[in-house]
């Protein structure tokens, strides 16, 4: 255990060294478990799947129409058009939306065929 004195003034932190002195009134003290704190260990498959879920991030432009975007990102996703709709609308009223998530090929493939029509595209981790 390690007892934590925390001070509230100048003056009693310049007269307290801890050990010796009487605690001034003003102080509160605290025991700590440091076993409580202890990090936990990261397993080896854990450390694998560091790489884990990407997404792709659709950018508005006003380059443009919208069923061009919509049928791009079917094309792109193998979503239903519905669902394009959606995700075209949300990037065009936020500026940006997700796309796609998945490995980062997948990823980087769904990017690419976004791009060939000049949409603005990034990939991240999610």
């Amino acid at each position: 255990m390690i007892d934590i004195v925390i001070i509230s003034d100048r003056d009693s932190l310049n007269s307290f060294d801890g050990r010796s002195q009487e605690v001034p009134a003003d102080t509160i003290t605290m025991e700590l478990d440091l076993s409580e704190l202890a990090l936990p260990r990261w397993s080896d498959q854990e450390k694998s799947n560091l790489d884990g879920p990407y997404i792709v991030i659709l950018y508005n432009d006003d380059y443009h129409d919208m069923d061009e975007v919509a049928t791009q990102l079917q094309k792109a996703t193998g979503y239903d058009i519905q669902r394009c709709i959606a995700i075209m609308l949300e990037a065009h009223a936020s500026s940006r939306a997700i796309a796609y998530s998945g490995s980062e090929q997948e990823c980087e493939r769904c990017a690419t065929i976004l791009r060939q029509i000049r949409l603005q595209v990034e990939t991240d981790r999610a």
